[in-house]
């Protein structure tokens, strides 16, 4: 009997550096079996491609232009639960991967990686595999298991509308310096309002916040 084709993956690039997504485009145009059906360079577009094409994994980069790529893969597993999210960044910090788990992205891999195994992972995640590290995966589902139901700010000293924005901010994988910029604010007082918020929620950790943030959303 002849042998049926395998269907193929269909991927979206997010980036908002147009050389590297030529750049993958023209690596991954070489592997049989994973198609590049659209490109996309913000949060905002990257949302709307989704929605427009329907791809099987979409590869993105934490940091674009108009927001956090965390922050686009909630709102995209939010419509489309069954669309898979691999992060390819140059960020290598717990906070950023944390905060990727948090958002249910089932991969995340450095920019340095060689194009191999890029497609050794893209073809993983698809057939249903995590490609997250371990540790930090089970780190944060630890901090969130552990975390009392009724733990947040003690009475009187509830977060203010401007630490609730920056708690987001936190939970979406933002520096102090993009939470700065996003807010218009000075780096010092985004540091103010960190330690403010921290004191009030008992946390010594952005991860702890982040665990917080989305414990709370739930």
């Amino acid at each position: 009997m002849p042998r049926v084709k395998a269907k193929p993956i269909r991927l979206l690039l997010v980036d908002d550096h147009e050389v590297v997504r030529v750049g993958l485009r023209t690596v991954l145009h070489h592997n049989h079996g994973i198609i590049v059906v659209g490109e996309a360079g913000t949060k905002a577009a990257a949302v709307r491609t989704v929605k427009r094409l329907r791809p099987d994994i979409v590869l993105m980069d934490v940091r674009l232009p108009d927001g956090s790529g965390v922050d686009a893969c909630r709102a995209i597993l939010a419509s489309y639960p069954m669309t898979r999210i691999i992060f390819l960044t140059s960020y290598a910090d717990e906070e950023s991967v944390l905060a990727a788990v948090l958002a249910g992205a089932q991969g995340y891999v450095l920019k340095d990686i060689d194009s191999t195994l890029l497609t050794r992972s893209i073809r993983a995640v698809f057939s249903g595999q995590s490609i997250l590290n371990p540790t930090l995966t089970q780190r944060a589902l630890n901090w969130i298991k552990a975390w009392p139901e009724q733990s947040g700010p003690v009475q009187g000293q509830s977060l203010s509308p401007q630490e609730e924005r920056v708690l987001a901010l936190v939970a979406e994988g933002l520096t102090n310096k993009e939470i700065a910029t996003t807010m218009q604010l000075s780096d010092k007082t985004v540091k103010n309002y960190l330690a403010n918020m921290f004191q009030k929620l008992h946390i010594s950790r952005r991860a702890q916040a982040a665990t917080f943030f989305v414990k709370r959303q739930a």
